[in-house]
């Protein structure tokens, strides 16, 4: 035993082959923790999921291996924090293309917000603080998905399907209407075929939104005022 002991502290004096295994170990790391959060905008039908977060998280992983890699070879003329900056400025771009294609819909700042926090638990397996990953990852995940469930049953949250002919007129006036009755719009996002079960007939679209109404009555005005409209081919609830 004590042969493989010093076979082992000898392979691993050799530089390449300890940062070919550092690497390999933060760069997996990194993908499974981005997956994880990946995979949860993924099923939440989000514009950036599973692969994008995994892309996201090992590409500043690797970034931050690069900035640790080259001080080590230059001490002197490298700044380890410079390259790590510029990644928490430039995945923006991919946080701002998120909220533009939600368009109305202000589900796209929590993808954004998911984006710049998988690069920065990149940031963190890179430089080996991966307890820090670990637990930012847990707690990024928790409010993801548990949260989200927790804040529609305290404030009694409606799910509410509208069948529309006139996708570009129903959506104002659906805004309009919600808040006219005091009701709070939490979120508003057009069901394609490949997301909506509800929708049944051709030539019209679903728009889900998300409401709390402050009380019954003010639900039944929302319903009966888009059953008398021309334009709504069917509203339910779910």
């Amino acid at each position: 035993m004590e042969w493989i002991k010093e076979t082992a502290l000898t392979v691993w004096n050799i530089e390449a082959v300890r940062y070919t295994l550092i690497s390999l170990l933060r760069l997996g790391l990194a993908a499974f923790l981005g997956g994880l959060i990946g995979f949860e905008r993924e099923h939440s039908h989000r514009p950036a999921g599973f692969r994008t977060h995994i892309l996201v998280a090992v590409g500043s992983a690797l970034v931050m291996l690069t900035a640790v890699f080259m001080t080590d070879k230059f001490p002197e003329n490298i700044d380890v924090s410079r390259m790590p900056a510029q990644v928490i400025s430039g995945v923006g771009f991919l946080g701002a293309g998120t909220i533009l294609r939600e368009g109305f819909s202000v589900k796209g700042l929590t993808t954004a917000a998911s984006l710049w926090a998988v690069s920065c638990i990149g940031l963190a397996v890179g430089s080996g603080f991966y307890i820090g990953a670990v637990v930012g990852t847990f707690i990024i995940y928790m409010t993801l998905n548990s949260l989200k469930k927790v804040i529609v049953r305290g404030h009694a949250g409606k799910a509410l399907y509208v069948e529309v002919k006139d996708l570009a007129e129903q959506v104002p006036a659906l805004s309009k209407l919600i808040k006219r009755t005091g009701t709070v719009l939490h979120s508003m996002e057009i069901l394609y075929d490949s997301d909506s079960k509800f929708r049944k007939k051709k030539g019209t679209s679903t728009i889900k939104a998300l409401i709390f109404p402050k009380t019954d009555d003010a639900l039944k005005v929302i319903i009966s005022t888009l059953q008398a409209d021309e334009n709504v081919v069917d509203v339910y609830m779910d």
